[in-house]
């Protein structure tokens, strides 16, 4: 456990670790508002028991990726589900350390008594995901490790409720997008407990002796206050029934009590315990007109911070005669930070960046430079912007989906970013200062100057502080992680991220994207415009250079180069871009442009060439967007003809993501293929004829579709009957890593994905191959 997220110090960047109800309290005891003191187990810790969970069931293996396809209308089987789930937490060993630094923290309350309540927070675009809070329950333990371990589990177990599994599934919300931290606070004896609700007409205080859990179980009727909110004048009260009250047991027996409705039929053991409240106590208001004036003053005050409109929980700490007033949960009607929900679109990078705006309405119009640190707002993004997208903080586009160029440049470059964000341009001017969340896939605005919530001094920490590929991103090697024998390969196209991934547990490069790898050296022009121009020795030394790099970075691991890939509409800024029809989706692109002006590919060829004499004999060509087994045969001859094949390691593949390969790739194994690299993208947009760069149809195109999953197994089947290695290195595993099981059992030979998905695919691979071996050991053992 790196560390806990005390109230006092959350910053606006820990929203999505420390979940919404732990988030709000932080703003409202920052603000020195009384809050009863508390720290965070973050979301992150969850998903690290998750992952450590040792099952040989593929359903808990799978729990921090997979999806849980189940039929929540099957009440048997979401039953047996949500019970499997929740025991398999509950039976399972926390970390000794992360107990240990949780009871350590507590200690410092010097209480027998403490709370574990859920903080939840939804990574999701889903409309309508408000009120979410009331399927997850509060639990009470003893300040003991072993109490604490045990509240722990089960606090993290009520995600797997079956009412919160049929909840998931009815709001189409994926685990994954679940973050669940836990606010860890002491629990006192109290006076009075209540809340104070608010709106424009009337507030209402309801109350009641000791601790407020008689009010959530409904085993009371508390007594209720109706306040004018204009003068704070008490206009009507009513007593309640009040038969019982909670308190701690400061004896720390330990009683056994059921806690929460909905809970276990086993009894809790906690450090809680019921009274009887006197007959003549029963009948007299459970708040002195002194307690009563502190909660309306307090109510008064929160106005100006909450609004109008929110929902306050309250606890008098203390004894029968003096007691201190501490805030416990802040329900606002909006958020307590000064910005509003502006718009949604799709979370296409992670991370959270708070930026000045800079809008661009025409994004034809390509300006020569950004602001550094800016939110770009943009309609949308072609590979020709990749230079101008180093010095951004965020990116926003009003197009595209998950796999757009958009999205891709900013998962490899690090840079949070929200697409398919409906009227962007229009709804957001330059110069606004914006939190973007690419967590949620939501934009605000942030009101005024926020000097507050900014921090200036720590402004250039928060825009780089949660990219995913920021600096400091990826783990090195470790020695823990466990032997696996599918090749996991990385994604790449940038030489300045070269020092960050190359000592990743990876076996390679399986995909260096050309077309964005040379923009960066071409300023601004095509690479016809250089030869024409008579600078061809020039650009070639400058391409050569560019491969060298990663050729040396990752020797004698292999590196599988991509010719290029471009679309006429991709380059719009470049001066030759080849002429074609921008509304075409495909354009002339991939091998077939070769045939039509063959001068660019030579270049390549000699620049790869350039390297092999160099000394570097670990670089593959991967030939992309291949339509027929003449354009593969062309591109051959032209590689034998540069004396690429010369080298006895070079292979020569082909990218898999025209339909046509499922009926020709025999044929292009006779014709010289010695790979063949599944483009889950290309492939899954030309089988359900969606185009990926447009995000409205995000939900049409699904890389887990019975046709692409269909047309990936008989492709890895083809390859395995062709004796050719194959490999993947479309999103489709990156965005769904539950379908890796599927393609270890096929037997695909490598996996390829981007440098942020490197750790969490590895050991998916590595599950999914120890339950093939345990599932053909039991079949020969039986």
């Amino acid at each position: 456990m790196n560390k806990l997220y005390w109230l006092d110090q959350i910053k606006l960047q820990d929203r999505a670790k420390v979940g919404d109800k732990a988030f709000y309290l932080s703003k409202i005891i920052q603000r020195g508002y009384p809050v009863m003191p508390g720290f965070v187990v973050s979301a992150e810790i969850l998903r690290q028991f998750l992952e450590n969970l040792n099952s040989s069931e593929s359903l808990i293996a799978d729990l921090p990726h997979s999806s849980l396809h189940l039929d929540v209308t099957n009440w048997r089987q979401l039953q047996q589900v949500a019970s499997r789930l929740r025991q398999e937490i509950l039976t399972a060993t926390i970390t000794q350390e992360w107990v240990s630094t949780i009871f350590q923290a507590a200690r410092e309350w010097k209480t027998s008594c403490l709370i574990l309540r859920p903080s939840l927070g939804v990574s999701t675009a889903t409309p309508g995901i408000n009120n979410i809070s009331g399927l997850l329950e509060s639990v009470f333990c003893q300040c003991e490790p072993e109490a604490i371990a045990l509240a722990l589990k089960r606090t993290w177990s009520q995600i797997f409720r079956a009412r919160s599994l049929l909840y998931w599934q009815h709001s189409g919300i994926n685990l994954q997008q679940i973050n669940l931290a836990v606010l860890v606070q002491p629990v006192e004896n109290a006076i009075a407990s209540g809340s104070l609700t608010t709106n424009a007409s009337g507030w209402e205080i309801e109350a009641t002796l000791g601790l407020g859990i008689a009010i959530a179980l409904g085993e009371i009727q508390p007594d209720i206050y109706y306040i004018q909110p204009e003068t704070g004048a008490v206009l009507e009260q009513q007593l309640g029934n009040k038969m019982l009250a909670y308190g701690v047991d400061d004896a720390a027996s330990k009683i056994f009590l059921r806690l929460l409705p909905n809970s276990e039929l086993i009894p809790d053991r906690t450090c809680l315990i019921t009274y009887l409240i006197p007959e003549a106590q029963q009948k007299q208001y459970s708040l002195q007109q002194e307690y009563l004036q502190q909660i309306i003053t307090l109510g008064t005050q929160l106005v100006s911070e909450l609004g109008k409109t929110f929902t306050i929980k309250w606890t008098l700490a203390g004894q029968t005669t003096s007691g201190k007033l501490y805030i416990t949960q802040v329900n606002p009607s909006q958020s307590i930070i000064p910005h509003s929900h502006l718009i949604r679109g799709l979370a296409a990078a992670g991370g959270r960046v708070v930026a000045t705006a800079h809008v661009i309405i025409n994004p034809q119009q390509k300006p020569e430079q950004l602001p550094k640190g800016v939110i770009l707002v943009v309609p949308t993004i072609t590979p020709d912007w990749l230079p101008l997208l180093q010095q951004v903080g965020g990116i926003i586009t009003e197009q595209g989906g998950l796999t757009s160029h958009a999205a891709i440049l900013a998962r490899e470059l690090g840079i949070t970013a929200v697409v398919n964000a409906t009227s962007a341009t229009t709804l957001i001017q330059t110069g606004e200062r914006l939190l973007l969340d690419g967590d949620r896939g939501e934009v605000y605005r942030i009101k005024g100057d926020s000097k507050e919530e900014m921090d200036k001094g720590r402004e250039e920490n928060l825009l780089t502080s949660d990219r995913p590929n920021s600096k400091a991103p990826h783990s090195a090697v470790t020695s823990h992680l466990p032997m696996i024998a599918t090749q996991l390969l990385v994604n790449l196209s940038q030489s300045t991220l070269i020092e960050q991934v190359q000592n990743l547990p990876v076996d390679g490069v399986g995909l260096l994207r050309s077309e964005l790898m040379v923009l960066n050296i071409l300023n601004g022009q095509h690479p016809n415009s250089w030869i024409l121009s008579g600078r061809q020795a020039e650009l070639l030394e400058l391409w050569s250079e560019q491969i060298m790099q990663f050729a040396r970075a990752f020797a004698p691991r292999p590196v599988f180069y991509r010719s290029l890939d471009w679309r006429s509409q991709d380059l719009p800024s470049l001066s030759d871009s080849l002429q074609s029809s921008p509304q075409s989706m495909l354009g002339e692109r991939g091998t077939f442009s070769y045939l039509q002006n063959p001068a660019v590919f030579d270049l390549e060829l000699k620049a790869l060439a350039s390297v092999q004499q160099g000394g570097y004999t670990n670089v593959n060509l991967l030939l992309p967007f291949v339509r027929t087994v003449e354009e593969f045969t062309f591109c051959r001859r032209k590689v034998e003809q540069a004396f690429l094949t010369e080298v006895a390691q070079f292979q020569l593949w082909m990218m898999a993501e025209v339909p046509s390969v499922l009926f020709l790739l025999p044929e292009y194994v006779k014709a010289g293929v010695a790979g063949i690299s599944i483009g889950t993208n290309d492939l899954t947009q030309l089988l359900l004829g969606v185009d990926r760069e447009q995000g409205q149809l995000a939900k049409v195109f699904n890389e887990r579709h019975p046709a692409v999953m269909g047309a990936i197994a008989q492709l890895i089947q083809m390859a395995k009957s062709a004796d050719i290695p194959c490999s993947i290195c479309g999103q489709a595993p990156a965005l769904y890593p539950e379908i890796i099981d599927k393609l270890v059992e096929w037997g695909i030979t490598s996996i390829s994905v981007e440098p942020e998905a490197v750790e969490r695919t590895y050991q998916a691979i590595a599950r999914a191959e120890q339950r093939l071996i345990l599932a053909a050991a039991r079949r020969k053992l039986y």
